[in-house]
């Protein structure tokens, strides 16, 4: 489809160019109201002007064995400058074999952006796993529905994409603007192989995602403690949530996975989780982490690990608990998803390699892992007078030491 470009409208000259004597009648105007005045040097553009005053240019070409015409655009809207290139563009394809006539005919039928939302997600949210689903759903009742109204999926542009997603921005923030932003890339993605946009036109492409804030919050040896304190106290009016929570600390799972659990998924020391994050994958845990699940009640024909008895259904979220655990703390700021951050570090400071952390947290790829392990001050002040004191030995010509690092 050929774009048109808005811009301010220009004032235009006829001067030089050769008015058409085909179209013409009696008059020097056409049956239709219309004069079609020929640029010289761009064989094929012509500026078609209205009895009302309108004014467009188009390109006349043979294609498809047959003459054709394609309407580039109102003068209005476009420059010269601009009508040239797209008309240079056009007859380029049409010596090539392609007929953009119509290819604009066919772009007449592509869908309104609200009508392939409704497909794509018929088609698409099938394959996304639950917890995806109800977070998209979310995403797309927020920011999906009512977007681009009245616009053909085929005429969004990049420009249109661009103030949806600052708009994005301002409602929800730069990271749930991000992740609605990858939705809407893919979305485009399957326009473009379902036909209702060319190969390569993505209005999504080009736009820069908002920079993620980094989250370097885990605990300290200290915090540790006073959480386990926390923990403590409200473990007596609530034993199930306190076992999810010590869990998570344990086992550097996802929330989602630890309430997840059903009692078949735990071997020994193993954990088999379902629904992770990246596909079904094992988890090791420790002594300490078997002996949380020990104290568990476990009940007849309840198979969920983390049943809320009082409720009479499986624990869904851990938010109110975490809230109380916060104000016991003092932490008004810590998410759950610290706790994982939190098992990574700590993980780092015993010297384990990417790879192992990366495996406990049950990454795919190391880059993710070094998100995650971050070093107490301690730990890299003594690796920095470690690394120091080697090299002042070298300079001094005294022979290193064996490190006393376990």
């Amino acid at each position: 489809m050929i774009p048109d470009v808005k811009i301010v409208d220009p004032t235009m000259d006829l001067r030089g160019l050769r008015q058409a004597d085909t179209d013409s009648a009696p008059g020097g105007v056409s049956p239709a109201g219309r004069t079609t005045h020929w640029f010289p040097d761009l064989q094929g553009l012509g500026l078609r002007c209205y009895a009302t005053g309108r004014r467009i240019y188009i390109v006349q070409a043979r294609m498809g064995g047959r003459s054709r015409t394609v309407t580039l655009g109102s003068a209005s809207l476009i420059t010269e400058f601009e009508a040239r290139k797209l008309a240079r563009q056009v007859l380029l394809r049409a010596q090539t074999g392609g007929d953009p006539a119509t290819d604009r005919q066919a772009a007449r039928s592509a869908p309104t952006f609200a009508a392939f939302l409704d497909d794509y997600w018929r088609r698409a949210s099938p394959q996304w796993k639950l917890s995806t689903r109800r977070t998209n759903d979310v995403y797309r009742r927020g920011y999906l529905d009512g977007a681009f109204k009245g616009k053909a999926v085929d005429e969004i542009t990049k420009a249109d994409v661009l103030a949806w997603f600052n708009q994005a921005t301002d409602r929800g923030g730069p990271g749930g603007a991000n992740r609605v932003y990858s939705i809407l890339a893919a979305m485009f993605g399957k326009a473009e192989a379902w036909g209702h946009r060319p190969d390569g036109s993505n209005p999504c492409r080009g736009i820069r995602l908002n920079r993620r804030r980094k989250m370097e919050r885990f605990l300290s040896v200290q915090e540790l403690k006073s959480l386990g304190e926390a923990l403590e106290e409200e473990r007596a009016r609530y034993p199930v949530h306190t076992a999810a929570v010590m869990l998570i600390l344990f086992s550097g799972c996802r929330a989602s996975e630890v309430l997840g659990l059903h009692w078949s998924d735990i071997r020994g020391h193993r954990l088999h989780l379902r629904d992770s994050k990246t596909g079904p994958r094992t988890v090791w845990i420790g002594d300490e982490g078997r002996a949380v699940i020990d104290a568990i009640v476990r009940r007849r024909k309840v198979d969920q690990v983390f049943y809320n008895w009082s409720a009479g259904r499986p624990i869904g979220t851990l938010d109110y608990y975490w809230g109380r655990i916060r104000d016991r703390t003092g932490f008004s700021t810590l998410r759950l998803h610290d706790l994982r951050h939190t098992y990574a570090s700590h993980a780092a400071s015993l010297s384990e390699t990417l790879p192992m952390i990366g495996k406990l947290l049950g990454h795919a790829e190391v880059r993710s892992t070094a998100r995650y392990t971050h070093l107490d001050d301690a730990d890299v002040l003594r690796t920095a007078g470690e690394v120091d004191g080697l090299i002042a030995q070298f300079i001094c010509g005294a022979a290193p030491q064996a490190s006393t690092r376990a």
